[in-house]
């Protein structure tokens, strides 16, 4: 199994609605973020996926975030911009891109500082041992 990780940062406001404490104030964060994909094989030049693909998607979907007050844009003006709904929007938003390729998204951590962050981890898909195995009797089932 290979991965690889990249990383990314941008700066961000937001207020965490429904929290006491000065989180409920509008403030901001230098974010750092982190998205690690894995795959089982290298493609014909030793690559799993090129580091500057994955960064080109990451960054189309930070452009729309970047310097900007989270709980106005979507889903985040639905949900808090938690440092956990975060990195599960960046997930979610990357995993099908991901899959494309032949490979899994690992993990997405989000920084809001040195000290604290948040990590998405989707379920894994594994072979349903109840249909066999190999390619005519597998199925996808998910694990945690």
């Amino acid at each position: 199994m290979f991965e690889i990780a990249v990383g990314y940062e941008f700066a961000a406001g937001h207020a965490l609605r429904g929290y006491k404490g000065k989180c409920e104030n509008v403030h901001g964060h230098n974010y750092k973020l982190q998205v690690i994909v894995e795959g089982e094989q290298l493609n014909s030049i030793g690559l799993l996926m090129d580091f500057v693909e994955l960064r080109a998607a990451i960054r189309r979907l930070v452009e729309r975030l970047d310097h900007r007050f989270l709980n106005e844009l979507a889903p985040f003006d639905q949900i808090n911009p938690s440092a956990e709904n975060l990195a599960f929007y960046f997930g979610e938003e990357l995993a099908s891109k991901i899959a494309e390729q032949g490979l899994r998204l690992q993990a997405v951590t989000v920084w809001e500082s040195d000290t604290t962050s948040a990590t998405y981890r989707p379920l894994k898909p594994r072979l349903d041992p109840r249909r066999g195995s190999g390619p005519s009797g597998a199925t996808a089932t998910t694990e945690p």
